[in-house]
C-alpha cells in the first residue's frame, strides 16, 4: 500500500520553478528533463504535471494522456542520438526502485554493447547535459 503523495519531493518542486532542470518538453500534461545522474547519455525523465506517488495513484484517463508525452519525448530521445533501442523504467514504491516518491518514467536511450551505469551512480557535467538537453529539445520543435 502506498504512502500519501508528498508536495515536497523533489519533482514538485522542479514543477513549481523551486529547483532548476535542463527541461527538453513541457505542455499542461507533461514535464521532460536530463537526469542530472544519469544511467547513460541522453537519459531523461517524463513526469506528469499532476500529483500522483505512483502508476497505480494515477488517474486512468490522466495517465493516458501523460504515455501519449512519453512516447513523443522517447521517439525524439532516440532518433536524436541515433540509439539503437530504448530502456522505459517505471518504478513504484521503494520495494520496486523508486527513489523519489512522484510519477516518472525513465527514457533511456541504448546502444548495443554500452551497459547502463548503477542508479543515482554520478552526477553530469552541466555542459555534458546542456549538450543532450539541446539535441533532444530541438528534435522535439
Amino acid at each position: 500500500m502506498s504512502s500519501a503523495y508528498d508536495n515536497n519531493n523533489v519533482f514538485a518542486k522542479i514543477l513549481r520553478g523551486e529547483i532548476p532542470c535542463y527541461k527538453v518538453y513541457e505542455d499542461d500534461v507533461a514535464l521532460a528533463f536530463m537526469d542530472i545522474m544519469p544511467r547513460i547519455d541522453g537519459h531523461t525523465l517524463v513526469i506528469p504535471k499532476f500529483p500522483a506517488r505512483t502508476l497505480l495513484d494515477a488517474d486512468p484517463d490522466k495517465l493516458g494522456e501523460l504515455i501519449k508525452r512519453v512516447q513523443k519525448v522517447a521517439a525524439a530521445v532516440k532518433n536524436s542520438l541515433g540509439a539503437e533501442g530504448l530502456t522505459l523504467l517505471q518504478s513504484n514504491e521503494s520495494a520496486g526502485g523508486q527513489v523519489i516518491f512522484h510519477l516518472h518514467f525513465h527514457i533511456l536511450p541504448r546502444w548495443e554493447g554500452i551497459e547502463l551505469k548503477p542508479s543515482a551512480s554520478a552526477m553530469e557535467a552541466p555542459e555534458v547535459l546542456e549538450k543532450f538537453q539541446t539535441k533532444i529539445a530541438t528534435a522535439l520543435k
